[in-house]
């Protein structure tokens, strides 16, 4: 029997749940001349993402809400002595790239938004960021479309704990049967998303820009892999 197509499974799921970074925002080389953190700072993307990604967990689930205490944490363990005034300003700097980020949403991301809205799905959002990250979130042209969004740093959970995907189907009140998580892959979601009974779809639109050695791996856990989200329709 022929697989049924992404556009009709998704029919068929009363809530969507969405990843945000990389998986609703656009690329950032296609609106930003803000420079990335690790730029600014004068670290090497390496080395600024080991912080991100491996060492600040307290960020991502708001045990730490104070944004130049984020900042500075990460920035003393790569170079002891930077000066504070740069991390200062370093605070502004990723607060008006993240904004950048939220408010420069590509246009098929809105119209999918807004179609998925008009079939009746309960739209909600599950994302692992710290205060910085979302401090401009209702800025953001989609914001207005979500029935509900759970940041980390506001619950004390990230993906891919299993308590963060139960959270947001809980404020949704959905099943995991009832619903399809759908996200680009990072902090190893998808995978998440599967341990509590969520079907997945990967979204590979700017991963394989950023990450393409890592596609491989994250289709493991994918129900259906996705180039662009007006697929999903």
């Amino acid at each position: 029997m022929e697989k049924e197509s992404v556009s009709e499974f998704v029919a068929k799921k009363n809530t969507i749940l969405f990843d945000l970074f990389h998986t609703l925002t656009a690329l950032e080389s296609t609106w930003s001349r803000i420079p990335m953190t690790s730029e600014f700072l004068g670290f090497t993307k390496e080395a600024w993402n080991e912080q991100l990604l491996e060492k600040s967990k307290e960020r991502l689930t708001g045990q730490e809400k104070d944004p130049f205490t984020i900042i500075k944490n990460m920035a003393l363990a790569i170079n002891p002595d930077i000066p504070e005034e740069l991390m200062q300003q370093a605070v502004q700097n990723r607060i008006l790239r993240f904004e950048g980020a939220l408010v420069n949403i590509p246009r098929r991301t809105i119209d999918t938004i807004e179609k998925l809205k008009s079939m009746n799905k309960k739209i909600g959002l599950i994302s692992n960021a710290d205060v910085i990250e979302i401090f401009s979130w209702n800025k953001s042209p989609i914001s207005k479309y979500f029935d509900t969004a759970v940041f980390s740093c506001d619950v004390g959970f990230a993906k891919p704990d299993r308590e963060i995907y139960e959270y947001g189907l809980k404020k949704l009140n959905s099943k995991p049967e009832d619903s399809v998580f759908i996200g680009d892959g990072g902090s190893n979601e998808l995978y998440g998303a599967k341990q509590i009974g969520l079907s997945t779809i990967m979204i590979t639109g700017l991963i394989k820009e950023i990450w393409p050695d890592k596609i491989e791996a994250i289709k493991t856990y994918a129900d259906y892999v996705i180039e662009n989200i007006d697929e999903l329709i």
